[in-house]
């Protein structure tokens, strides 16, 4: 082969390689969440003897700034060494961050909604074996001029039970960048609502739109907080994809065994 053709088969071997690179590349990050992070999280109720029930969120999530539209992974893990039986994790949005959907699971009907929340999906889990891991794909919105908090809390079938729940946990940024196309979120990061003029939220007068709904009397289970779990008092029927749920808030911690 002379020297011409070899360069030229040369440069086409290694443009393809460059294009199958770039395309597996792009089909290998489109749905990885990245780093996951259980922050904010927290055992509550005893679970089963080998059940040991765990959940994490993405680190970092973006939110764009026209639709207000993010993507988040929930993931329930069963670090355990017995399968865990009939188990639901719950998906509840406070504030600026509001659950649209949840793959899968069921959208908790507004009045059975927790004190403060705005949104809710139930997901009902048959048995999560041992060392195994469920995820689903959360679709939301995120008001950029608001605080906003995700909470995850995994319970027996019927609610009676909290046997962990992460949150409600912020995602925020200490500087958004509300004329960029993106801007993106840190997981247990309060949010500093900037609006599009470069103002905090609710700096001028009469403008509530960057105040809290409620949220300062929900739980967090922040290391330093005092854990309030959802759900300690109610119970739950899930079937044929409709969820009915009747729920309260436990008094300071676990008041009831």
């Amino acid at each position: 082969m002379s020297s011409r053709r070899r360069t030229i088969a040369t440069g086409s071997l290694l443009t393809a390689s460059f294009s199958a690179v770039m395309v597996f590349s792009f089909s290998a990050g489109a749905d990885d969440p990245g780093p996951m992070s259980d922050k904010g999280g927290k055992a509550v109720d005893e679970a089963p003897a080998g059940v040991e029930l765990t959940t994490s969120l993405p680190e970092k999530i973006s939110v764009d700034n026209g639709s207000q539209k993010t993507a988040i992974t929930a993931t329930v893990k069963n670090g355990g060494t017995k399968d865990s039986g009939a188990v639901r994790l719950l998906v509840v949005g406070f504030d600026g961050l509001s659950v649209k959907s949840v793959k899968g699971c069921s959208e908790i009907a507004e009045k059975d909604l927790p004190e403060g929340s705005n949104s809710g999906f139930a997901c009902a889990i048959d048995s999560l074996g041992a060392g195994k891991s469920k995820s689903y794909a959360v679709d939301a919105t995120f008001d950029l001029k608001k605080e906003g908090k995700i909470c995850l809390p995994v319970q027996d079938a019927d609610g009676k039970k909290t046997f962990w729940q992460q949150g409600p946990v912020p995602f925020g940024a200490n500087n958004p960048s509300p004329n960029a196309p993106a801007t993106p979120l840190l997981l247990g990061t309060d949010n500093s609502p900037v609006t599009p003029g470069g103002d905090k939220a609710g700096d001028s007068s009469g403008d509530t739109s960057g105040d809290k709904s409620g949220g300062e009397e929900l739980p967090r289970t922040g290391p330093a907080e005092q854990m309030l779990p959802l759900g300690a008092a109610g119970a739950a029927l899930i079937s044929a994809g409709v969820a009915g749920l009747w729920w309260t808030q436990r008094r300071d911690g676990r008041s009831e065994s």
